[in-house]
């Protein structure tokens, strides 16, 4: 189990960590920010899909082990279980994190950013802590 939170934490901030090295890239001006500001019709169609992209990933991320399917699969599987689901989760929230970081800079809107910061204040609820891997893979005593 020791190994599956390791690995999990690993994904984890390596994906945090290309959002800063893009937020650092960007504000260093390295790479140039404001590219597509021009265009507001791409603009919106982009902010409209990310702000539904990113509330369905929150709640999806957030819940994602206590669908009933997925949480049989965790206690009875433990670690592969562990791995395979914990690796999605880590996705869904951190990708559409680093797609928006990614669009804050393209369009310079501050909607992409918040909606980036929303998905990063999710990823303290889901760190893959060991204790966190133990709970999420044992059953719990009474079910609500």
């Amino acid at each position: 189990m020791k190994k599956v939170s390791k690995l999990l934490m690993v994904l984890c901030i390596l994906l945090v960590a290309v959002a800063l090295a893009m937020v650092l890239l960007y504000e260093l001006d390295v790479m140039e920010s404001g590219v597509l500001a021009d265009s507001k019709q791409t603009e919106f169609m982009a902010m409209s899909t990310m702000e539904l992209v990113t509330l369905a990933s929150a709640f999806l991320g957030l819940r994602l082990f206590k669908f009933k399917k997925i949480h049989q699969d965790l206690v009875s599987r433990k670690e592969p279980a562990l791995m395979q689901w914990g690796i999605l989760r880590l996705l869904v929230l951190e990708v559409p994190m680093v797609v928006n970081t990614y669009l804050y800079y393209m369009y310079m809107n501050a909607t992409f950013g918040y909606l980036a910061i929303i998905l990063l204040l999710c990823l303290p609820f889901v760190l893959p802590t060991l204790q966190r891997c133990l709970a999420e893979t044992t059953e719990e005593s009474s079910e609500s």
